[in-house]
């Protein structure tokens, strides 16, 4: 295992009724004013924005509104959230919503307390923020684990990138699992998928040994796998929306990252995709991971293996191990069309190549990856996809 350093900044209350417990705890630390962050009507159709707004107010806050973050956040709609908080004199950020609300309210709070541009700061110098405005956040869609860490993916349109910004971690998550139940299942499925996606990216990283941070990492992707197909069966089985909302935070909680080098070659390549076709994040994840898989299988052989041996309980008998490797990606990619996440680009609207082309000619190489890739390749694996 390589050397590492480890702590954990973000204190989480899970459970039916979080929230009210998590605020009524941490808002006296806070001070009067604050900006309540969401996406679209989903918080005020399902109650989440009355129960939060009645909390604040009882808090004696005053409640800054900031709504319309998109599913895959804008640098322009960073911009606009911290001009609003130096605006009204925010004290406190509480992000209510999936990842997609809670990236953008981390960049947010980062950039508000800044006098340059935080794209610049970060890409021209080399600098991450130290400090930011106050914030918690309040999942209500889970599949991202955003609420654990201070790193965000944002969308800048002007650049076509869509890419990593250090932001600010929330003090506090509130985790609630029937705050789920009111998102469609094919949200739920895909955001599921995303946190096995950072699972298997984190394991077949470097140091290619087995370590313990692996061994935690395969109990958590059994889970994932389990409750998926737990949930489609019987969409009101709150024990299975419990344990993918922890299993979710799990994986991004810095834990299964611990010695960690990590791979996230397939999320390199889907932001690139969403930057320029805005594709959702989840589903595009499930059509290039089999294929993008079956190229590193030659050089990460071992780990493959035994990625289908503990997780994907692939037969061993009169196998080698690129053979057991293989099979276990034929079971991922079985597992996907199970539970009805697409397979292909068309499925999700993209049928143009040129931008194929574009994203294979922008991506991020991984330098965690198995396999170096060249972008010739890249673009050779997403064209199959069409």
């Amino acid at each position: 295992m390589n050397e590492f350093t480890f702590s954990y900044p973000v204190k989480v209350y899970f459970g039916k009724g979080a929230a009210e417990k998590a605020l009524k705890a941490e808002l006296g630390k806070t001070g009067r004013t604050v900006m309540l962050a969401y996406g679209g009507g989903s918080v005020k159709n399902n109650g989440v924005y009355d129960e939060l707004v009645q909390l604040l107010e009882e808090a004696g806050k005053v409640v800054i509104d900031f709504s319309g973050i998109m599913s895959n956040p804008t640098y322009a709609k960073v911009q606009e959230g911290a001009k609003l908080v130096k605006e009204k004199n925010v004290d406190f950020i509480l992000a209510v919503g999936g990842g997609s609300v809670i990236d953008c309210c981390k960049v947010i709070s980062a950039q508000a307390t800044l006098e340059e541009d935080i794209w610049d700061m970060e890409y021209k110098t080399g600098k991450i923020p130290v400090t930011g405005i106050p914030m918690g956040a309040v999942v209500t869609a889970s599949g991202t684990g955003a609420e654990m860490n201070p790193g965000a993916v944002i969308t800048y349109k002007d650049k076509m990138w869509k890419g990593p910004i250090v932001g600010t971690s929330a003090r506090f998550a509130v985790l609630d699992p029937t705050y789920t139940l009111s998102l469609p299942m094919k949200q739920v499925i895909s955001g599921a998928f995303d946190t096995l996606s950072h699972c298997m990216e984190t394991y077949l990283g470097t140091p290619r040994e087995f370590n313990t941070s692996d061994e935690i990492n395969e109990a958590v992707m059994r889970s994932t796998i389990r409750n998926i197909r737990k949930l489609i069966v019987d969409q009101t089985d709150m024990d299975a929306r419990s344990e993918l909302m922890w299993t979710s935070a799990m994986a991004e909680n810095g834990i299964l990252k611990i010695g960690k080098v990590t791979d996230f070659q397939a999320h390199q390549i889907e932001h690139q995709l969403a930057a320029y076709t805005d594709c959702n994040h989840g589903q595009g994840l499930a059509v290039i991971h089999p294929a993008l898989y079956r190229h590193m299988v030659p050089t990460g052989g071992k780990q493959f293996a035994r990625l289908a041996r503990e997780v994907w309980k692939v037969d061993e008998t009169d196998r080698n191990e690129e053979e057991i490797a293989m099979a276990g990606v034929d079971e991922m990619e079985a597992f996907i069309k199970e539970i009805g996440l697409p397979s292909t680009f068309s499925e999700i609207g993209i049928t143009d190549e040129s931008i194929l082309r574009l994203v294979a000619d922008t991506c991020n190489l991984s330098p965690g990856c198995s396999k170096k890739f060249e972008r010739d390749e890249i673009f050779e694996i997403l064209k199959k996809l069409l």
